[in-house]
């Protein structure tokens, strides 16, 4: 066999559809002709890679039933005498298949949410080992802040003309919990402020992002590096805190920089 196998007998050989004796010569052919041999290993590959993109979504046992009822329902009116099918509603086929129709439309929204929560959840999972580097980068450094002032009518004014957004920080605060100062940062490019606050001995970086305009969320708590992080988001804001402290204590310094936000909202402009 001089010719190169061609697509079929390939795709054939992969799918395991020969004969004994024409997949003996298949093979023959193969050991001495490596441009055969890469074509049938590129096809198995794309074989095995459709397998898993097919596993991906699997359709629930009650979608498969439905589809099942809708099947025997079509061939039920297709076998049905003239008479019988005068009985059934008008279009009964049509309203079947549309109806099939729309549950695969279904399938493939939920396929599309499941692989855009995953994209997110990818992305988060990004942001969270950034900031938690950029805290420990800060903690290792053990220099002062840009901006220095445990007054938040001083660090807010000074990042004006540095940030494309404004912010507001709380009044008051627990006791051992004090605002050190604050940094120009950047995360995925794009410009943050690093608010710095001890609470107690423990140190503690809340990033202020602008937000891309989407419904107001809390972030889920996520540990990473031995390291606490959540935050929050506003249509304006994207805010993302890190510390080892308590999750009580940094839940509750969150949550009171996160209801400044919500004061400034509802004060009439």
């Amino acid at each position: 066999m001089s010719d190169h196998l061609s697509l079929a007998v390939l795709n054939a050989v992969v799918d395991g559809e020969l004969s004994e004796d024409q997949l003996a010569i298949a093979n023959q052919h193969l050991a001495g002709c490596p441009h055969c041999t890469s074509n049938a290993l590129a096809q198995s590959l794309l074989k095995s890679a459709t397998a898993r993109a097919g596993r991906r979504y699997t359709p629930p046992p009650d979608l498969r039933e439905r589809f099942a009822l809708l099947a025997s329902q079509e061939v039920s009116h297709r076998q049905a005498s003239p008479s019988q099918r005068a009985l059934l509603p008008a279009g009964f086929s049509s309203y079947g298949w549309a109806a099939a129709a729309a549950l695969v439309l279904i399938c493939l929204g939920l396929f599309v949410v499941q692989r855009g929560m995953r994209r997110t959840s990818a992305e988060y999972a990004g942001l969270v080992t950034e900031v938690c580097d950029q805290h420990i980068a800060t903690l290792a450094e053990n220099s002062p802040p840009e901006v220095i002032s445990s007054d938040r009518h001083t660090v807010k004014p000074w990042f004006q003309g540095k940030i494309p957004f404004s912010f507001n920080l709380p009044q008051n605060l627990p006791g051992d919990t004090t605002l050190d100062g604050a940094n120009l940062t950047y995360l995925h490019n794009q410009p943050t402020a690093q608010l710095l606050y001890s609470i107690g001995r423990h140190r503690v970086s809340v990033f202020v992002q602008q937000g891309d305009g989407a419904n107001a969320t809390r972030d889920s708590w996520t540990d990473h590096s031995g390291f606490h992080v959540t935050g929050f988001r506003t249509r304006d804001l994207a805010v993302v805190a890190v510390s080892d402290v308590e999750p009580a204590r940094l839940t509750d310094l969150v949550g009171r920089i996160e209801q400044a936000q919500a004061e400034a909202q509802a004060q009439p402009k």
